[in-house]
């Protein structure tokens, strides 16, 4: 584990990638022992997924473990059907809300229907501002250091917005299975990001070892949103050698 001494973000390096899941499910878990009724963000894709698979495992040993917290989704396609196979309400159905026995007062998040979009964001926004902050925010890291739907640009959107559909975003996995047609991407500005209390960066792998050196040597800059993390609280990456093995 190594930490910089100029802020609190910490890159915490496990032997494999399958250590570095472990960590960050028991982490998550501590949290929420620490504040039953916590407000939880969540990413999808490929970098959590394992991680939440290991959380619905703790509710057979801990029953009573997520019977207060309460989700949000970061992020959403839009124009999709919400039971659509490709959008984030299925994936975090799948693997957070329904093994967890998370109720649907408990769970909050874009919708990916709506019929104004603006006003959706609108929703959200007013929501963390009522809600919030974030208590913890789990997030994954892409190979251009985008997180959430915020992409590299001249310029970011401080709170929740419609995120045009392009670049990577546009060749994301997830999209192989949409039955509809993807307009638009819903997401929390970086605003709300960096004032979450804590935030937890799933980033293992060779895939991430560019983004994570990015991550830990550049400056803050909108042509690579995860470095504003740096602006965070509370911050720990949890990588592996795989992807930290630059790393001094």
């Amino acid at each position: 584990m190594e930490e910089d001494p100029r802020t609190t973000l910490e890159i915490r390096i496990s032997d494999d990638e399958e250590s570095l899941i472990r960590d960050a499910a028991d982490a998550i878990a501590d949290e929420i022992r620490s504040n039953p009724r916590l407000l939880l963000c969540v990413a999808t894709g490929e970098s959590p997924r394992r991680v939440y698979e290991l959380l619905a495992r703790k509710k057979e040993d801990e029953p009573q473990l997520f019977d207060r917290i309460r989700i949000l989704k970061l992020d959403e396609w839009g124009g999709l059907a919400m039971d659509d196979p490709a959008s984030c309400e299925v994936y975090i159905r799948k693997l957070l809300i329904e093994p967890l026995g998370i109720s649907e007062n408990r769970t909050f998040g874009f919708r990916s229907d709506a019929e104004d979009p603006d006003a959706e964001c609108d929703r959200i926004r007013e929501f963390v501002l009522q809600e919030g902050p974030i208590d913890l925010l789990i997030l994954g890291l892409g190979a251009d250091g985008h997180i959430a739907m915020n992409m590299p640009a001249e310029w970011l959107n401080a709170q929740a917005h419609v995120e045009p559909i392009s670049g990577l975003l546009r060749a994301h996995p997830m999209l192989a299975q949409a039955r509809g047609e993807v307009r638009y991407g819903l997401t929390l500005g970086m605003n709300e990001i960096v004032q979450a209390r804590k935030v937890f960066l799933i980033a293992g792998g060779r895939s991430k070892r560019e983004p994570v050196q990015r991550l830990i040597d550049e400056g803050v800059s909108s042509r690579f949103p995860a470095s504003f993390l740096w602006l965070c609280a509370d911050v720990t990456c949890f990588s592996d050698w795989e992807a930290a093995v630059r790393i001094e």
